[in-house]
């Protein structure tokens, strides 16, 4: 640049040389003391020609400066670019740093819990083998007791022989009330020690969800930066998280340490993953497969509907038979129906269940007990043998000369048509005056009777095991 300044000043100067006349002085050939004056000029066209070069050359040197400036602007609002960005990679490398140091904090806490349960489960567990130890001792006194009452009582003794027995009776009756306050101990024991196993089980699900989300916290590589000479962007290399394990139902989410409503993933075992609605309450988690509360939904619907299920998980909806079958297919589960009349009185039915699949119609078995209640009875003592399903085009149910639910109205393991049906038309109240319309809706016989359409209705299952803890 400083060259190219030069250069220019210097043409500069010999334009202005040029451009004006000058004197030369000299002596004749006589050698006369005459002084001639020779005036010359420089040619108009040299001047032209220099200064078109001229111009030329300061037209290039602003052209270059500025394509220079723009370039400089362009560089450092890529500088900026690269600095923003690696200050927010820096932000985000403190973050996960510190909620990595956070899920170590919080293993370690529950490692030590799991460690204080532990203890206290093994101190119960000696005291209940001690106890059992002690009713064996009782059991066997007892025993002898007896046997000398039996030989008293069979023998002809005297009075005092008698009066001896008596004590001795006393005596049994003594120790037979110590076993029963024994056996009461441990059984009490023992349920503590159930409950200390189910709160270490639900420890260990809750730690091995989160030694995953460590691991996975840990296999997230730092962020690193491109080198900047030639676009100035950065790049970070991802890896793809470790997958943790999706539950198989509402219950295994709830173990696992997840105690709010709403919609989950769940994948049942040989199944696809699909979304369900999870009721979590105190005992545990429950699968929503129905639910009736505003009619919005139109129940009245076909086989495949009722197949594959319909409506929204976070209004009225239908799961459908495939779903259901492929988390209750190995039986073990409980079917909890939740009701609720316009008055606002409330019902609940419990019946360990069974679906089967596609092959029988999704029958309903529901396992038989003593004695059914009279609640319960409306689906009961229909589906203690296989109860296939139907709907208005696939007629499976029990009655030969109707179709229950072209007659009454939507899909259900209808028996007689006369029983139960959660899945009708949907009354607003008061219901309708005819009674031909009334027998169409939601209902329960053996709670408000066939001819009342019920406000709500649930449906929701899990596994047998969480009757144990209600």
């Amino acid at each position: 640049m400083k060259t190219t300044l030069a250069t220019l000043t210097l043409c500069l100067a010999v334009l202005m040389a040029t451009g004006f006349p000058f004197e030369r002085k000299g002596g004749s050939p006589s050698g006369s003391a005459a002084k001639e004056k020779r005036v010359q000029y420089a040619a108009w066209d040299d001047v032209n020609v220099i200064a078109h070069g001229l111009l030329q050359l300061g037209q290039g040197l602003k052209e270059h400066v500025d394509k220079t400036k723009v370039q400089m602007r362009d560089i450092s609002g890529k500088l900026k670019v690269f600095n923003r960005t690696v200050s927010d990679l820096g932000k985000e490398s403190q973050k996960l740093r510190a909620e990595g140091e956070a899920l170590k904090a919080l293993a370690h806490g529950l490692e030590d819990r799991e460690g204080q349960l532990l203890n206290v489960t093994a101190e119960l567990r000696e005291k209940a083998e001690e106890m059992q130890q002690e009713r064996r001792t009782m059991s066997e006194r007892m025993s002898r007791l007896e046997e000398k009452v039996d030989s008293m009582l069979q023998g002809d003794a005297l009075l005092t022989d008698m009066n001896t027995g008596a004590k001795n009776n006393s005596d049994a009756r003594s120790i037979q009330l110590m076993l029963e306050g024994q056996n009461r101990r441990i059984d009490d024991l023992m349920e503590r020690i159930r409950l200390q196993q189910e709160k270490l089980d639900k420890q260990n699900v809750r730690i091995r969800t989160l030694q995953s989300q460590i691991q996975e916290s840990r296999q997230k590589p730092s962020p690193r930066s491109s080198n900047p000479d030639s676009s100035a962007q950065s790049s970070v290399a991802e890896q793809g998280d470790s997958p943790v394990e999706v539950p198989s139902d509402c219950h295994e989410l709830f173990l696992r340490g997840e105690t709010t409503s709403g919609v989950y993933t769940i994948q049942p075992v040989n199944a696809e993953p699909f979304k369900v609605f999870c009721e979590m309450t105190a005992d545990g988690g429950w699968t929503v497969i129905q639910r009736r509360q505003d009619g919005s939904v139109d129940f009245d619907q076909l086989w495949q509907a009722y197949e594959k299920g319909f409506g929204s998980l976070n209004g009225e909806f239908w799961m459908g038979l495939e779903k259901i079958h492929s988390i209750a297919k190995n039986g073990g589960y409980i079917l909890n129906i939740k009701l609720s009349d316009w008055g606002g009185d409330l019902a609940a039915i419990r019946l360990p269940f069974q679906l089967g699949g596609e092959e029988t119609k999704y029958s309903l078995r529901i396992q038989k007990t003593d004695a059914f209640s009279t609640l319960e009875s409306s689906l009961g003592i229909d589906a203690t043998s296989d109860l296939p399903f139907s709907t208005r085009d696939q007629d499976n149910d029990q009655k030969t000369d109707t179709n229950c639910a072209k007659h009454l109205s939507g899909g259900w393991w209808f028996s007689n048509c006369g029983r139960s049906n959660l899945n009708g038309r949907y009354f607003q109240s008061p219901p309708p005056k005819q009674r031909h319309q009334r027998k169409q809706g939601i209902f329960w016989k053996t709670w408000r009777g066939r001819y009342y359409p019920l406000k709500y209705s649930m449906m929701m299952i899990a596994p047998a095991a969480i009757e144990n803890k209600s």
